[in-house]
């Protein structure tokens, strides 16, 4: 179902409908003439399916300068996609929502960052991006900065090819270690380390390993809190 919708929908622009006009009290709105466009049909899996509101209010898309755009919340439904607004950053958010906000949305270390397929696959998952140590690597080392925003940092690390001594987290501005591992196994699953890092603004991240050894960090499953 999902792919004939997508195909079915695709040139046309998204707009999400349902959110109280305060929602979008902004210096950055302009005032534009649309037309509510009752002859456009979504056919989904063969059959015509008309776009409804979150009360089940049939609602109909609209046309601008030769674009059609579609409610996004009723779209969503008929994707089985969630959608949430978040009136506080001004945000639409379209799919699972986190439990916290992924690290690399804040400033890191980009010495070990890759997107590099070959090296971003652990325990058969791709994580699409990573920081990678690679065996017979010199840097153990990397870096993270939660500026002080968040109360906990929630880091996903694995052992590559070597068992890791010792994962040491340090406060980087009052060299303060907030958090000491031992005994990581390469033939162990990614581990979760939880760590307080209420005010702490720069994050060092110190791996003791065997030269021949390396490490994993999936960028997009670490998490501040």
């Amino acid at each position: 179902m999902k792919k004939k919708l997508v195909t079915t929908l695709c040139g046309t622009m998204i707009l999400l409908v349902g959110m109280g006009t305060g929602a979008f009290a902004s210096s950055h709105l302009q005032e534009i003439k649309a037309l509510l466009n009752g002859d456009l049909k979504i056919r989904v899996n063969g059959e015509i399916t008309p776009l409804k509101d979150g009360n089940g209010k049939v609602v109909l898309p609209i046309t601008y300068n030769g674009t059609t755009y579609l409610p996004v919340r009723s779209v969503s439904e008929l994707l089985d996609v969630p959608v949430n607004y978040d009136g506080t950053a001004k945000e639409v958010i379209i799919g699972e929502q986190q439990a916290g906000v992924p690290v690399n949305q804040e400033d890191f270390n980009t010495s070990l960052h890759t997107k590099d397929p070959a090296l971003t696959k652990y325990g058969g998952k791709n994580y699409k991006e990573v920081l990678y140590s690679a065996p017979n690597s010199n840097i153990k080392y990397t870096a993270l900065s939660p500026n002080g925003k968040y109360q906990k940092l929630v880091l996903q690390f694995a052992a590559v090819g070597k068992e890791v001594e010792s994962l040491e987290i340090r406060d980087n501005d009052k060299n303060m270690l907030l958090k000491k591992v031992e005994k990581i196994s390469p033939n162990s699953d990614l581990q979760t380390i939880e760590v307080d890092i209420s005010g702490v603004k720069n994050i060092a991240i110190n791996v003791t390993q065997a030269v021949d050894g390396g490490f994993i960090i999936p960028l997009d499953t670490s998490i501040y809190k």
